[in-house]
This record gives C-alpha cells, structure tokens and sequence, in this order.
C-alpha cells in the first residue's frame, strides 16, 4: 500500500499529463453531445486509461529489475518496455471510434494475438488501476480516522501521567508489507479476468429460454416459439466457423420463427459476403427476419446487406411490417434500422388490433411503450460485455447508454428482452455476460 500511495506523490507531473492528454483527446468526441454527466465520466476514464499505463509500467520494471539489477538494466527495461507498448499501441489502434478500439482487421493468427493481447493489457491494467484507487481511497480514510482518535485520545490524556514506553503500539513492517501485498494481488486480478474472457468467455454461448406472457396473443399462437441472435460482429475474434456454430445451436432448439435483431458486421465492410453466408442456414417453419444495426448504418451497408439476405431467404425489415399467419390468426412482426428515430414512420405499422412484436437493434423500450408494441426484442448492448451484473444494479459502461442492458423488462403492459449478443465489440473479451441465443415461448396470460 504505501508504494501505491508513493506512486501518486511521485508522479504528480505524470497525473498532470495525464489530464492534459485526456482533455485534449476528450475534445475530439465533442462531448457536448454527450451530456454533462457522461461527458465527465468519459474524461475520468480517460485519465484512469492514462494514469494506469505508467503505473503498471512501473511494476514490470520493478519485476524485471529483479533480473537485471542497477540503474543501467533499469534504463535498458524501460527503453524495451516503451518499444514494445508503442507496437502493440500502433499496430492495434489503426482506427478509432467512440467506443470501439482497437479494430482489428487482419484474420492473420499473428494480428489476433498482437490485437487480443493488447486489448487483455489494456481492460486488466484500468480495471486493476481502479481497485489502487479503491485500496487508496480506503487507507487514506483510514489514515484520517486514525488522525482524529489520536487527537481525541491526546485531548483525553492531556492531564492524565504519560505512557510508559512498553505501553506505546508500534506498528509492524511484517503486517504492513503483508496488506501491501495483498492489495497488489488483489489489484492484480483483472489481468486474471480479462485472459478468461478473452479465451472463454466470449466463446461459451448460453441458449436461455424466456416464456413470454402476453394477454392479447391469439390462440393458435399459443406456444409459438421465436429465437433471437444479435450482435454478430463478425472479425478476426468472430470468425464465420464460429457464427455457423451459432446456426447449428439455433437450427436444433427447433423455433418457430428466427429473428435477427442487427449488428452483423465489426468495420469491415467487405465482410457482409461472409457473415451472411454464414447466417444462410438457418431454418424455421415461419421464416427468418431481421432489422439492421448501427454497425450497418457506419459502414453504409444498409442496402447491399438487405440484398445479400434476400438473396439467401432472410427478410430485412426496415420500417417495414410483415405479419406471421398460423391457423387463420396473424401476429404483426415490425423492424426498424437501428432504433425508434422516427415515431411518424414507425407509427402506421403498428396495428391496435393484434399481437405487434418489434425487431429493434436500440432498446428504445420508452418509445415503443408509446408506440403500444407488445414485445421489442432488442440488442446492442451485449449485456455489458464487461460487467458485474451480479450487484444488486449492476455495473457496466452500457448504463451510461440505457437503463435497458440485458434480460426481460415491463412498463405498462409492454415487454421488451435485450439479447447479449454473441459476438464482442471494442475489446474481444467478455466477463460477467456471455454470448447469448435467446428462446421464447408465447403464451396466453394477463
């Protein structure tokens, strides 16, 4: 702990560049769209991202000084670590956008590794960073509470005889460096999470199933099963073999009707080939639909995307309807590009005297509600992607977006289910929300 803490007090023009270089980045994500809140919060991430880099620079060297003693090895370990982080810098960070960095291209075995192993510095060395400021946050509140009763106690014994000297605790160096270490550990465990998410977790797909009640469903739906995939993003980290085994896990939970809920591609455009064809095979008795994301819309696919899925069976609905007939009885099926931007074209599809089911990337739940939609299956925020979701709230970036992350939500007799995802954006690791396929059951209920 007081190497942390001396870590704050000797690099005091290391924090000041910190701030520097984060306002002036800052300033090109013009926060003023983003709110004063979530403009703050981004500039404190930036300044984390920052601080965190030289700190846990330093303990490497520290660690690798062990190995080559004196000032002479220092110099040269640091000369070497800052060559090796400016590639691993460069080569991950050719693009950049709000949001989602780095963005690999390349499928080469080599730039997934280079890529993948960046990404594992950079979420394990914030997140680390974060729990030292947690660890000095709790010892400076310590210290201060130590402070004020030793003031008190002092002001209590200011008549009383002093102490003998064999009465006057000292503390111990043995205690004290075993909490420092410990809290090195402790801090230390993100690097552990964010190897599991890169390696597992963003592979191991759960196929959850959600009965979904909804008073003014038709009979002859009675049962009707839908699944949903979202959030493909298909790269380097989301290769075709790995959407087809999605398909092959989708084809066998036997639905009804597949839906698409938009974000097939990462950033490269000249992947749409690809991740439709991988998507060709699914197979369901009343069709396979789908909406499209923002993924599509940054890359302007929007168009040639829609052909390609027609071209394989597979309907993009774009401000579209389409109705879903079983035993003389229709559901409404509506999808949108992305979310709910326009309330006036949205509204003439929706029908008041029917089951209206929307296909939106965006969970724009509020709208919908006042759209009277009966059930928005939604996507977009991967559920986190990186999150503690098992606290009472959660925690996750993608709150600062919506209150809608993951899971099943009501309002006013409306109902809205945000997939996971399968796929990642950003960095390839997921933690605390794995890839997801979703399958409902309709049924008949108040």
């Amino acid at each position: 702990m007081p190497r942390m803490i001396g870590f704050l007090r000797a690099y005091k023009r290391v924090i000041i560049f910190s701030l520097v270089f984060a306002f002036s980045a800052f300033l090109l994500i013009h926060p003023g769209e983003l709110g004063r809140f979530r403009a703050l919060l981004f500039f404190a991430i930036f300044v984390m991202l920052i601080a965190s880099q030289f700190f846990w620079i330093r303990r490497v060297l520290d660690l690798g000084e062990r190995f080559i003693p004196g000032k002479p090895g220092r110099a040269w370990l640091a000369v070497i670590a800052g060559v090796v982080y400016l590639f691993f810098f460069a080569y991950s960070f050719r693009s950049f956008g709000i949001g989602h960095i780095p963005r690999p291209a390349d499928p080469r075995l080599h730039s997934v590794l280079i890529a993948g192993a960046f990404s594992w510095w950079m979420v394990g060395s914030l997140a680390g960073f974060g729990l030292v400021m947690v660890f000095w946050t709790i010892d400076r509140a310590a210290r201060a509470a130590a402070w004020v009763y030793r003031r008190a106690r002092k002001a209590a014994a200011a008549h009383a005889p002093a102490p003998k000297p064999a009465e006057i605790a000292l503390p111990s160096p043995t205690r004290r460096r075993f909490l420092e270490q410990t809290a090195i550990a402790l801090c230390a465990t993100p690097f552990v999470a964010a190897a599991y998410g890169i390696l597992y977790g963003r592979l191991d797909v759960e196929a959850t199933h959600q009965r979904i009640q909804l008073a003014r469903l038709p009979k002859a739906f009675e049962g009707f099963r839908i699944v949903q995939l979202s959030d493909f993003h298909i790269s380097p980290f989301m290769p075709a073999d790995q959407i087809r085994r999605c398909v092959t896990i989708t084809n066998q939970l036997k639905a009804d009707l597949v839906v698409l809920t938009g974000d097939f591609l990462g950033w490269d455009p000249a992947a749409q080939g690809d991740v439709v064809q991988a998507l060709a095979s699914l197979r369901a008795p009343y069709g396979v639909f789908g909406c499209l994301g923002n993924h599509e819309t940054e890359t302007q696919t929007e168009e040639s995307i829609t052909q390609l899925f027609a071209a394989q069976d597979v309907r993009i609905l774009r401000q579209q309807r389409a109705s879903i007939r079983l035993g003389g009885e229709t559901i409404n099926l509506i999808g949108v590009d992305d979310s709910l931007s326009d309330l006036r074209t949205i509204k003439p599809l929706v029908l008041p005297d029917t089951i209206n089911i929307l296909l939106s990337h965006w969970p724009d739940f509020d709208r919908a509600v006042e759209l009277g939609i009966d059930l928005t299956l939604a996507g977009h925020t991967h559920g986190g992607q990186l999150s503690l979701e098992f606290l009472r709230r959660g925690l996750s970036l993608s709150r600062l977006e919506t209150p809608y992350v993951r899971g099943w939500y009501e309002k006013a007799g409306a109902q809205l289910y945000v997939n996971r995802g399968i796929g990642t954006t950003g960095f390839p690791i997921r933690f605390g929300s794995s890839p997801e396929i979703t399958v409902f059951e309709l049924v008949r209920g108040t």
